[in-house]
Parts: C-alpha cells; structure tokens; sequence
C-alpha cells in the first residue's frame, strides 16, 4: 500500500470516492482497505446499499474458512448448514439471490448472488477443502483462486481416464484383498480404506510426465507400501508372493530387510516421454527417511542438464500422526527454503487414516489438522475426501503445477479410514468400537466410484471386465517364479566394488602440484578485502606448503579438497558453521570486509577442473541435515559428501540416521554410501557435552566391514584418508574423529613429504628402536601428543607409543607384524583418555588380546555415566594421572 505518510485526506477521500464508483478504478491494496472500512462501518449509519461490499466480504469469507464446513470425512455425514457462511451473517438474505452483484478478483465479475455462493460452496465446501489464504504472496494466491474457482475445483475427465481410475483403485482394492486370503495372518499394513490414494499417484506421475518431470523419488512408511510398489512401481506380484511365502531363490545380500522396508525403482512411459520413479528404502522410524529423499533429489538435480528442479520432483507420503508428531518433519520442512537444501518444493502426501495405531486424534495432536505444522512455509494445503477419487485427482494435478510454477512445498491431506488394525492381526475393537462399527459397514472405495460410473451411463459388463482382468493377474502371478531384480551396486554403483579391502590406495600427490593447489586453495579476486587476520592466515598457509614444513590441520584439509576436486570429482561439505568452522580453523568462504560479497576460493578452482565444490552452513538440526547428506551421498559414488558435526556429541540428535542407515543400510538393502562424517572429540576440560563425540556408539555399530572409524593424529593422515575415501574400489561411510586442540597444537603439523608419500596409514608405528622397549602404549588420537610430550620431556626412550589411526576394520596383520618386531617380554598397554565404557577400550580388548595372546592392559579414566567430569582443575589432575599411569615403572 502507498505509505500513508505521502498522502491528504483530500486523495483518500477522492480514492474513496472512485472506489465507490468502480472499485476497479483503485490499487488492490486500497480496495480491501475499502472493504475493511465499510465493513467495519455502523450499519445504522452506512450508506444506503452496503450489499456489494458485504457479498466481497462474503467472497473472502469462503476462502478463509470454507475448508472447515468442506465435506472431507468419510466417517462423518457431511453438514450442509455453514453457520458462518450464513448469508444473514454478512447483512444479505434470500431476496438477494437473484439480484446481479458487480465482484472484485472473483471469476465472474457480474453474476447474481446465488450463483457466485454456488462456485465458492461448490470450490470451497465440497469435497476438497483447501488453505490458502494464509499465503502472503498474492501472485500465489490468486493463481489458487483462478485455477480452482474457474473449475469448481473439478477436472473433466475423459471416459478413458475415469476407467483407468477405477482400474487403478480395483487393482488397489482387490491386491489387499488377495493377499489377505492367500496368506492369511501375515503382516502386510494395508492401505484397505485409503485405496484412492494409488490413482492419486498414478496421476501424479502421469501429469508429471506432461510437465517435463523426469525423475520422481518417494518416502514412505509401511502403510500400503506393498500396495504402491505392486500397482505404482509395477514390482512383479510373483516377487512379492514370493517373499510373502518366503521361498525366494536368490541370494540376499548382507541380512535383508522386511517386504515394508524395501526401496525398487522403474521406468514409466508416457507417450514419448520416460519417467523414472524410485521409492527409497526405510526403516520402522517414522519420517526419517523424508530428509533422505530430499538429499537424493538435489543430488539428481545438480547432476542434470537444465533446470534440476523441474526435472526432479520429491513426494513425501506420511501417516497424520507422524507428520504431526514427529520433529524431522518440521526440521525438514525448515530445509526446503535453504540454499543448500531446496529441491524446488515437495509434494507432501498425508495419508490421515484417522487414528496412530490406537491413538485418537485428540490424543496425538494440539491443532485443528494434522497438517498444520506445514503452515510454516505458508504453503497451500488441500484436504480431500478419501472416497473422492476424481476430487484427488483435481488436488493432485493443483499441487503438482503450483509446484512447478512457485517451487513451493504443497500438502495434500487424504482423508480416509484403516479397515484393519494397525496391522492384520490387530484388534481394532478393543480401542475404538464405534469407530470401527462404521468402518465395518463402509463400502470399498473402488465399489462407490464403480456405483459412480453405472450412474454416468458405464456399461456395467464394460466394468465388471476391469475387475475379471485384476483377479486374474493376481492369480497368474501366484503361479509364475519370481524374477531376479536388480541388485544395489548397478548403474551409477556398478564399478564401486561392494568388498572392503586393506589394499593399499596410492593417494600421493607430487611436490609441485602441493604449490598449485595451495595457490588455488588460498586465491582471492584483486577487488577482495578479506579481513587482516585472514589475508594473514591465508599467507600463512601458502607460505607452509611452500616451505615444506609445519603444515598444519587446516592447510593439510584444504590440500585434500583441492587435490580432489583437480582429479575433476565434486565435494559437497555441510554443517553448523562449516564454512567459517567451529573452531576458526577452515575458513572455505571468505567475507569482503568492505562489501560483505562472499568468495569461495575452492568453488572457482572446482569449476576450472570439471568439478563442484559447496560448502554450506547448515540450520542448527543434526537429524534432517545428516539425513539430507547420507541421501546425496548415495547418488554420488564418486563423490566426497561431508557432513560436519558442531561438537562430535551432537550428531546424538540424529541417531536415527546413523543406526537405520549409515550403518546398516548396506546389509537390510544392499545400498552402501561414501559419506564422511566430521565429529570433533577430544578431552580439553570443556565439560560432558563438548569432551567426546562417543567413539563408542560407532564401534558398537560396527560389522561386516560396514563403516569406516578412523582418528587421524596428523594433517597429512586426514589428506591421505579424504583422498582414499574417492579413490579406492570399495565405498563406505567414513567416520572421522576430528580434533579440536590439535588444530593448532605445534607438535600436530606435517611436511610436504608427509603428502607426497604413498597414502593413510591405518597404523603407525614407533621410530624407536625395538631392541630395548619394555612397554608399548596403544593409543589412538589426541592422547598421543600428551604421552609424546611426556617421553620427550623424561627420556623415557623404553617406552614405545604405536598410533592405531583406524579403529575399524582394524588392520590386524599390520599391527601384528609392527608388535612381532618387540621383545618377548614388552608390556602392552591401551591409553584413551576417555572413560572406561567409552573411546575404543571395550571394541578393541577382545582383539588385542586374541593377537598378543594375552590380556592388554587398559589406562583412562574409570567407567562413568557421564564423558567427562564439569570441573577444568578436575580434568587436568585425571588426565595427568593417565600420562604418569602409562609411564609409571
């Protein structure tokens, strides 16, 4: 609106005065402050015909609130009396109908009455109910407004579409259906009283195929995820017959994964166009697998000719007492305006079935809808009769197009029913009777839309065909052998080997290139002002790999990323503060003192050599973003993706990705990952929350070969893993506990040789001689420098100190081969300078002790609840009571 600070009384009223001649005469803005004005006038004392304004207040009325009186519940007899949309309630009445009101920003500008309340009852209050004037932008808003009041909210369908709905819900209806006869008792989470949600997707993907959409990835929990795999991802029935009778032939690899948990992915055709839908692999946590798909999509996005977010589409399907509980989705939803982290706006599905296993809505929520976490985004949300198919189909084809037109999130809400309980051989009965007395009563989805149809004049022989071809494919799949389906480690995996291997990997670069890349990795423009201390810092840098010598932890990690992305591959880093760095170490992104421009040295060095380099800070979640990274990690193999943790104890926040993913993925689902993880640790008297990134918990989780856990102690050894985790043959997560102290400790620097010499070091050995030690110390870390400084400073040259720099897999023939060189008699002895129950002891004993033959010895700190004690004095006295221990006679 013009500020009203610039403006008479004597132009208002003139404005006024044209508004009340012809509104149209008059900015958008000053209409409805017209509106609220003569709204808000004494009736007594308004002008005599008030009415057009009252029938524009009307008009707005039903866009606000017109989605609380929509018939959308299939449980509930819809109301057809709205007692605020009363016309008595906006001073208008019956003899009103038939006169002809003039509107503004409505689709018909001139109508009577009772034909503008029945496009808003009939777009606002049937069987779609929609918010959306919540949306501060008012080119999004009317694009709502038109396209849905044009319509009725309704789409024409031809005769061929409505028939393949009802096929697709008679293929939904009856899978159920058979399955439940054929393996009677067995778990399946069907999607009996939600069905209509299958030609919801089907359309969906369809449409989507018109818009150009190439790529489609779905999250889903177990609810009718059977269902979607068999009549959306078109998976051979005589597959999932097999796995419910549990007689697959081929191989599983790893340990497999319950039929509900499984991802697949196919080609659909469209006419001309191929559209390729992939349904990601999940877990039992609700919603956790959400920010995984979104880290997918920007990854396909980024890796695609043209426009990326037009060409992949993320769909979300959630359960309403999920997407209302748990606290990803909202961490999610928070990612999708976020430069790191958009993907051009989500579908979100939410199947709301009315209840979350026994629990009510009036037990699992604070709000009006499930949905209205949502709100946040100030996205449209459409909640749509369940038993209204082509009304799904119109909310679908709305939400895809706003989609592809703002890059926004939408929310469709399915408003449905569960047939059974919480799964088939739960008793619903018991919780909820009368719920489930209506429910028992209720007609399938499919036989009401078949009842639709013989009303609009289908043949019913035409029909009952339809369902005659459904059984019988379900039969004939009963009979047929199951198919051998692709396996994890194809297309974009298939040269990444799927067996770890000690094989060394040459990662050295040569003398000359350090000079390169450290010149690239530290380039600022002519017209940049860094700040003193970081143009300082930079020359710093430049001038250590020059000289060779005291190369420290941030030099060497920009080594490694620039040496990465000059081989042409792409780095992608995120995290809280990752571009600065927690601890002012890194400093990625620079800031112009004087302009405040950001300057990315890497990025442009990155692009000169084929590939990207991104470094993002991240919003303050754990979950979400790991989440995000683990997803685009998946999609490039060939790629380094770090995701940073503030303190290493932080990534607790996100522990459901790490234990139902990172660590455990490629053994339920045969899909592996390159991700690294940055955790600092280290014990510097900072307290139980800033002390340990809990080494242990990685470990506990480790089997098979199935992550890395590494604790490098130099800058050449973090530069040698990084470069080994894009070159070897085998890709897996790559747990790296980062220091804190040592990022400037003076003992913890490397030289040039350091860099150009073959590659990591899982162990590294003492440079003392064998001959006269009496005890080795095992360490792993940090603990390092403290029980070096210790022997420098008291000449205790018998005593040697060995560097495990992997935790996991543990090289065992090359720890053995470095003790064989001791004497018989040397003591043997672990030193950690975390707890008893923490750090590596517990993993580790059983190990050391089978290959030394004999018990190990173990120096830390006691077994405790808590990493680490509050008190700095306290810390100083357990950790100099560790370094006398290892040293003691």
């Amino acid at each position: 609106m013009t500020s009203t600070e610039n403006v008479s009384p004597q132009w208002i009223e003139a404005q006024y005065q044209s508004y009340q001649q012809n509104p149209q005469s008059v900015p958008e803005e000053w209409r409805s402050f017209f509106q609220g004005f003569e709204l808000g006038l004494d009736r007594s004392t308004s002008a005599p015909d008030h009415k057009p304004a009252e029938v524009q207040t009307l008009i707005r009325r039903y866009r606000e609130i017109g989605h609380l009186y929509a018939c959308v519940d299939p449980l509930t007899p819809c109301e057809f009396d709205h007692p605020q949309l009363q016309l008595d309630k906006f001073g208008l009445d019956q003899a009103d109908l038939e006169r002809t009101f003039a509107t503004d920003n409505f689709i018909l500008p001139n109508a009577p009455l009772k034909e503008i309340v029945s496009v808003l009852e009939e777009t606002y209050c049937r069987s779609i109910g929609i918010e959306f004037t919540h949306i501060p932008i008012m080119e999004e808003r009317k694009w709502l407004q038109e396209r849905m009041e044009s319509t009725r909210n309704k789409l024409d369908l031809s005769r061929e579409k409505k028939l393949a709905t009802l096929k697709k819900l008679l293929q939904a209806t009856r899978f159920e259906s058979f399955i439940h006869r054929k393996f009677v008792g067995q778990k399946r989470f069907s999607l009996e009283g939600g069905e209509s949600v299958i030609p919801l997707l089907d359309h969906l993907i369809e449409h989507g195929a018109g818009l150009e959409i190439e790529h489609v990835i779905i999250g889903m929990a177990h609810r009718g995820r059977l269902n979607v795999l068999a009549n959306i991802y078109d998976k051979p029935l005589e597959n999932i017959f097999a796995e419910f009778a549990d007689n697959e032939t081929f191989k599983i690899v790893g340990e497999g994964d319950v039929k509900y948990h499984k991802g697949y992915s196919t080609d659909r055709k469209y006419g001309d166009r191929n559209i390729h839908i992939s349904l990601a692999s999940n877990p039992s946590h609700l919603e956790a697998v959400d920010p995984v798909v979104e880290g997918k999509c920007r990854a396909r996005q980024e890796r695609l000719k043209g426009d990326g977010e037009q060409l992949v589409l993320p769909l979300l399907i959630h359960g309403d007492a999920a997407f209302a509980g748990q606290g990803v989705v909202a961490e999610v939803l928070n990612l999708s305006q976020l430069e790191g982290y958009k993907t051009g706006g989500t579908i979100h599905l939410v199947i709301n079935n009315q209840i979350g296993f026994t629990t009510l809505p009036v037990d699992a929520r604070s709000t009006c809808y499930p949905t209205d976490i949502a709100k946040m985004l100030m996205s449209p949300i459409l909640h749509v009769h369940g038993d209204e198919p082509e009304a799904l189909l119109q909310a679908a084809t709305i939400a895809l197009e706003f989609r592809q037109k703002f890059r926004k999130d939408v929310v469709i809400e399915v408003i449905c029913y569960r047939k059974h309980g919480h799964n088939e051989g739960d008793e619903p009965f018991f919780t909820q009777p009368k719920m489930y007395e209506a429910i028992r009563s209720k007609q399938p989805t499919a036989e009401i839309y078949r009842t639709q149809l013989l009303q609009e004049g289908f043949a019913e022989t035409e029909l009952d065909a339809l369902a005659t071809d459904v059984e019988n494919e379900l039969e004939n799949a009963l009979q047929r052998p199951p198919h051998e389906l692709e396996e994890g480690f194809m297309k974009k995996w298939a040269k990444i080997s799927r067996d770890f291997s000690f094989d060394p990997v040459d990662t050295s670069v040569e003398r000359q290139e350090l000079n390169r890349l450290i010149a690239a990795a530290t380039a600022t423009p002519d017209d940049f002002t860094p700040h003193r201390k970081i143009a300082s810092l930079l020359k710093k840098r430049k001038s250590s790999v020059e000289s060779g010598e005291k190369i420290d932890w941030g030099t060497g990690e920009a080594l490694a990323f620039a040496s990465i992305v000059a081989e042409g591959k792409s780095i992608r880093v995120s995290g809280q503060d990752s571009r600065r760095g927690t601890f002012n170490h890194r400093h990625a992104t620079l800031s112009d003192i004087e302009t405040g421009r950001n300057h990315t040295p890497l990025d442009i060095f990155a692009h000169n050599s084929g590939g990207h380099f991104t470094i993002y800070n991240s919003m303050l979640s754990e979950m979400a973003v790991l989440g995000f990274d683990y997803g685009y990690s998946v999609e490039t193999p060939n790629d380094l993706t770090i995701w940073e943790a503030q303190f290493g104890d932080f990534a607790n926040g996100a522990q459901v990705i790490i234990d139902q993913f990172i660590a455990s993925s490629m053994a339920k689902w045969d899909r592996s990952s390159g991700l690294t993880m940055f955790l600092p640790h280290g014990y510097e008297g900072q307290g139980p929350e800033h002390s340990s990134a809990r080494i242990e918990r990685y470990l506990q989780l480790c089997a098979g070969s199935n992550l890395l856990v590494s604790n490098p102690s130099t800058p050449a050894q973090l530069f040698h893993l990084l470069r080994r985790q894009v070159n070897a043959s085998y890709r897996r997560p790559l747990i790296v506990f980062t220091p804190k102290a040592l990022l400037r400790h003076p003992a913890c620097t490397s030289s040039a040789e350091d860099f150009t010499a073959a590659g990591f070091q899982e162990i590294i050995p003492d440079q003392l001689e064998n001959k006269d030690c009496r005890r080795v110390l095992l360490c792993s870390g940090k603990i390092y420098y403290d029980l070096l400084e210790h022997r420098q400073q008291n000449s205790c040259e018998d005593i040697a100190i060995i560097r495990v720099e992997q935790l996991y897999p543990l090289h065992r023939d090359l720890l053995l081969q470095i003790l064989e060189g001791y004497p018989q008699q040397t003591e043997y002895c672990w030193v950690q300078e975390e707890t008893g129950n923490g750090g590596a002891w517990d993993h580790l004993r059983p190990q050391l002790g089978k290959l030394l033959g004999s018990e190990i010895t173990y120096i830390g700190r006691k077994r405790s609840a808590s990493p680490a004690v509050g008190s700095h004095r306290v810390h100083k006295l357990e950790q100099q009571r560790i370094i006398e221990q290892a040293f003691a006679e």
